[in-house]
């Protein structure tokens, strides 16, 4: 079962960096002025969105929810990539430069899938779409919370592994939702 969803993964992935990599050549690296708190909160509008649908079983606004987890997924890897770029302050970064960061937190983000699914048995394929984007939300509130702490924490995982954990939660929502069909 695991290799189905390392495959699934990557196939989401797919289309995840395809969409960043059109946006980057559209808009330029306009998000580099954003703090990772700002990312944080457009990650929060996006799961709000998706939880508000969800709730009412109704949208006024075209977009699907599929959008909105395959836009969480690139916010998180924005958010990765600005943390790591935090001493660099070049506004435009050229999407070859970056490439190699995307793919080093997807990277990242893969082994953390395989060590937790090899844990939890892929429990993830029994909970509801609703569910996943629930959890979405309350690791959202754990890292605004961290971060109006200043980044300090006493026992819990920093800002980067909850970004880790969305990432792969709004994964597994895509493949629920049977969103292994988009074309990357």
């Amino acid at each position: 079962m695991i290799n189905k969803t390392i495959g699934e993964y990557k196939h989401v992935i797919a289309a995840c960096k395809d969409i960043f990599a059109k946006k980057t050549k559209d808009y330029g690296t306009a998000w580099r002025i954003l703090r990772v708190s700002s990312i944080t909160d457009q990650i929060f509008i996006k799961a709000q969105r998706i939880r508000s649908i969800q709730e009412k079983g109704a949208q006024k606004v075209p977009e699907n929810v599929s959008d909105e987890f395959l836009g969480i997924i690139n916010y998180c890897v924005i958010a990765i990539i600005q943390l790591g770029l935090r001493d660099d302050q070049r506004m435009e970064i050229s999407y070859e430069e970056l490439e190699p960061y995307y793919d080093n937190a997807i990277n990242e983000n893969l082994d953390l899938l395989q060590n937790k699914n090899h844990d939890y048995g892929e429990a993830w394929r029994e909970m509801r779409v609703s569910s996943i984007t629930d959890i979405i939300l309350m690791k959202l509130l754990r890292v605004k919370q961290i971060e109006d702490n200043e980044g300090i924490t006493l026992i819990s995982e920093g800002v980067k592994a909850n970004y880790q954990d969305i990432i792969n939660y709004a994964v597994f929502a895509l493949i629920k939702l049977g969103i292994t069909d988009i074309e990357p």
